[in-house]
Parts: structure tokens; C-alpha cells; sequence
């Protein structure tokens, strides 16, 4: 596995939305002693959490979503594969990002969504626009 900056190298990553990312940094690290590792932009950030991380996501105020999965996977395009042959409902097919990572999302049978993610280059954050932090 790649050592990327841009993703943690945890396995699964929780997606938490908010509607405002600077308030929810803010509170977060204050009320839990959470560290910022990356903000992007306004919409994004990850969080250091003891050896884990997670995510938060811009609120989007036409989606429910509270909550979401991020998990690490070794081949997007295999894990993919075989998520449409059981049937999965494939919201995002599998992508290339300047962070360095491959996605897919899918929405499962219970209406959760999912996202999977492989590394494919280790990229500074500030070559994308992010803001490094604690990495």
C-alpha cells in the first residue's frame, strides 16, 4: 500500500456531514482533543483520532445523510465488480482523484452509502489545494 498523505491509512473511515466544516473542526478538536490533519476548502476535512481519522463532509441540505462509510480497499476495480454483480446500486463508478486515490460510492440495499478507496500515489496535499495539518 502507497503511504498517501491525502487519505488516513485507517481501513474504514466514518463520513460525518455538517453543515458549516470550520465550526465543526472547531468544536470537534476543543470537545474531543481531535487534531485537524487536512482541510479542503470549505466542504472537507479529515481529523487525527487517536491512530484513526475521520472524515467530515459538507452537509447537503437536499440528502438526509448523517453518516457515511469510507473503507480502504486493495483494488477499487475488482471490490466494484463485485459489488454490481450482487446487485449493488453503483452511485459513482470507480474514479481517479488528484489526492491520489480511486473511488467508487454505492448506495446498499438499506439506503447507507459507501465509499471505497484505493491509494495509486502518495500526494502532497498542497499540490491538490488541501491544507496540510498533522500528518
Amino acid at each position: 500500500m502507497l503511504s498517501n498523505r491525502s487519505i488516513p491509512r485507517s481501513t474504514v473511515l466514518p463520513e460525518l456531514a455538517y453543515p458549516n466544516i470550520g465550526e465543526a473542526i472547531t468544536r470537534l478538536c476543543e470537545a474531543f482533543g481531535f487534531t485537524l490533519r487536512i482541510r479542503i476548502g470549505d466542504h472537507r476535512a479529515q481529523l487525527n483520532v487517536g491512530d484513526g481519522a475521520v472524515i467530515l463532509i459538507e452537509a447537503d441540505r437536499n440528502i438526509s445523510l448523517k453518516t457515511a462509510v469510507m473503507v480502504r480497499v486493495e483494488n477499487v476495480d475488482a471490490h466494484c465488480e463485485r459489488a454490481r454483480r450482487a446487485g449493488v446500486s453503483i452511485v459513482r463508478e470507480p474514479t481517479d482523484y488528484p489526492y491520489g486515490e480511486r473511488q467508487y460510492n454505492v448506495e446498499d440495499f438499506a439506503g447507507h452509502l459507501w465509499c471505497f478507496t484505493q491509494s495509486i500515489a502518495d500526494v502532497d496535499p498542497r499540490d491538490w489545494g488541501g491544507t496540510p495539518g498533522q500528518l
